[in-house]
């Protein structure tokens, strides 16, 4: 087939392999970004987040993602991202209110976070909440990592990944997991997860006795800083080419936004994370304070665009990883 990439291009990959659009039809985990605050300023970043970036959920915004979570039987999960979510000020309350309602809450930390004046409370409160901790860990070596990350990154990440395994994490607990997550330095898609994740284990404990349990492979998202560089190397649109022609008709029915829904610092209600950033909302615009609970957004149309290319390229990219082998 031939590469396209205008902004229907996802819909025309859809309809060329004659797959039907997503739709969601449960709300079993809401993503929560907190805001663009953040100790780094990746690369690749979809959310353009920064040391600079004023964006903060309120202490109002939270009690009301609070007040729908106690009414939403159906979701099980709490997602909190950034920026770097322990960043912000709500962060305690978010945690410790989803643990209270017997949610499972995954914190997606960027590992050197814990480094930052006045976090020292952050490794233990995560471990006495019993939180899924899912760091950002884009090679298992420092010049890789801090090209990517920023000098000095990777050692910091090491050592904060050593912090994690001393107070339990990975040890073979379910309720202390430590998940790995890689993306592509390049402008390619991410290898196969099962693969990369052995070597992960290997280099990792060879060199630094370095424990996690899982590593999960995400495909950098044409959007943002990510695709700022693709225009500015003059690789959008062969980047864009290789999304399209590496579609995978078989990651359609797992996307993750057929179950999820991403709420924004200012309350605004999306289909992704990614959505979000693109200031795309949910179709109907709607907000926290427009719904009772969180099963009111389903069934509905997920909003799409050409950047979902990214998520059904391949074997397919989601926050948990890969989506179809």
């Amino acid at each position: 087939m031939n590469a396209v990439h205008s902004s229907d291009s996802f819909q025309q990959t859809l309809d060329a392999h004659a797959v039907a659009a997503p739709i969601r039809e449960q709300v079993r985990s809401v993503q929560i970004n907190v805001g663009k605050l953040c100790n780094q300023a990746c690369h690749h970043c979809h959310v353009d987040a920064g040391p600079k970036r004023t964006e903060r959920m309120s202490k109002d915004t939270a009690r009301r993602v609070v007040a729908l979570l106690e009414r939403s039987a159906d979701v099980s999960l709490v997602d909190l991202t950034g920026g770097a979510p322990e960043l912000n000020d709500q962060f305690r309350y978010l945690v410790e209110s989803a643990r209270a309602l017997g949610l499972r809450v995954i914190d997606r930390c960027n590992l050197t976070v814990l480094f930052e004046p006045d976090m020292e409370w952050l490794p233990e409160f995560l471990r006495d909440n019993q939180v899924h901790v899912i760091s950002s860990l884009p090679c298992y070596t420092a010049d890789n990592v801090d090209a990517q990350r920023g000098v000095g990154t990777f050692d910091k990440s090491i050592e904060a990944l050593r912090r994690l395994n001393e107070l339990g994490y990975s040890s073979g607990s379910e309720n202390l997991t430590l998940d790995l997550v890689y993306n592509p330095t390049t402008d390619h898609l991410p290898p196969p997860q099962n693969t990369l994740e052995a070597r992960y284990h290997e280099e990792l404990w060879r060199h630094f006795r370095i424990r996690f349990d899982g590593l999960l492979t995400i495909t950098n998202m044409p959007i943002k800083r990510f695709a700022e560089q693709l225009q500015r190397s003059g690789r959008y649109d062969e980047y864009m080419g290789l999304l399209v022609n590496h579609f995978n008709p078989a990651t359609v029915d797992s996307l993750m936004c057929r179950t999820m829904v991403s709420v924004g610092w200012d309350g605004r209600l999306y289909d992704c994370d990614f959505n979000q950033m693109l200031d795309l909302p949910i179709i109907g615009a709607p907000t926290l304070a427009d719904i009772d609970e969180f099963a009111a957004l389903a069934p509905a149309r997920i909003a799409t665009g050409s950047h979902c290319l990214g998520c059904t390229a391949g074997s397919g990219s989601s926050c948990g990883g890969v989506i179809a082998e």
